[in-house]
């Protein structure tokens, strides 16, 4: 549904993005992740046909992002980085326009979302919260039910509370075979509604994968009681383990999914008073993805 084939938008300033290729399929859910100034809002902007990229295509539903671009702004769902409105109208007068220019005519999946989302949108824009204001950007994006969205961190501005309820609603999307490319800087967002994530560093993808072989391929962490600690220490230690001493006196260790059997052997020769695995998120295993690309 969304391809992109050796795309590169760069600016005068040298940054912008290099030879993208990726393509999110029919029903997937894609994360993009990446720093402030990585590229995702500038490869978004492109998938949007907002800016014209110096090479590459970029097609969405087999249409072409810059020639077919406003065909095709009017059938997905898209949430900017900035959303930007017309302030002086209400947030009700907001909705009946987005559906008045779609030619949406059934408006009872609107009423859903304002619903779910807890709004009543009256009085103008320009008054709003942060919060209030993405709401409605999310209300606009999903209310015409697209089959395929584009949203730049989308639960920005949103309460916890809000943000559960976004989840909740692109995994009900994702239900219905949906295809949403998502760029977002909540990990625990990202690992619970996607299937693939996309990494992006200095404008180039770095890692493309499924969120569960990303989470098996990284470090595993443990957290071990021994009965004699700098035995152990140094038991692990010799044998190439990456060993630290916690405030509790427990040592904890990140081993690699290759070496947990050789990690498993070298403690048994030790007494152990307890064991517990140390669950990664999504966001530890990125963090460690980045500073590993730093050195």
């Amino acid at each position: 549904m969304i391809d992109v084939k050796q795309l590169t938008l760069k600016y005068p300033s040298g940054k912008g993005v290099f030879d993208l290729d990726f393509s999110v399929k029919k029903g997937e859910v894609m994360g993009y992740l990446g720093p402030n100034g990585a590229g995702k809002t500038t490869t978004i902007r492109a998938l949007m046909g907002f800016m014209q990229p110096n090479s590459g295509v970029c097609t969405i539903g087999g249409l072409d992002c810059i020639k077919n671009a406003t065909e095709i702004q009017k059938i997905l769902g898209y949430i900017p980085g900035e959303i930007a409105f017309l302030n002086d109208m209400n947030g009700d007068e907001f909705l009946k326009f987005m559906n008045e220019m779609r030619g949406t005519k059934d408006t009872s999946r609107q009423k859903e979302l304002m619903e779910m989302f807890e709004i009543e949108p009256k009085g103008k824009i320009k008054k709003y919260s942060k919060g209030m204001k993405q709401k409605i950007g999310i209300i606009t994006a999903f209310m015409h039910n697209p089959d395929v969205l584009i949203l730049d961190e989308p639960t920005s501005g949103l309460d916890p509370l809000m943000q559960n309820r976004f989840v909740e609603l692109i995994l009900n999307e994702k239900a219905k075979g949906k295809t949403i490319l998502m760029s977002s800087h909540m990990f625990e967002e990202v690992e619970k509604t996607c299937d693939n994530v996309l990494i992006i560093k200095d404008g180039r993808i770095v890692k493309q994968s499924d969120v569960q072989t990303l989470k098996n391929a990284q470090r595993k962490g443990f957290s071990i009681k021994p009965a004699d600690v700098s035995t152990t220490l140094s038991l692990l230690k010799n044998r190439g383990f990456e060993v630290s001493i916690t405030a509790d006196n427990a040592l904890e260790v990140f081993v690699t999914g290759e070496n947990v059997d050789s990690f498993i052997k070298t403690l048994a020769q030790s007494t152990v008073l307890s064991f517990d695995v140390k669950y990664q998120s999504l966001e530890d295993i990125f963090m460690q993805f980045y500073s590993k690309e730093d050195k």
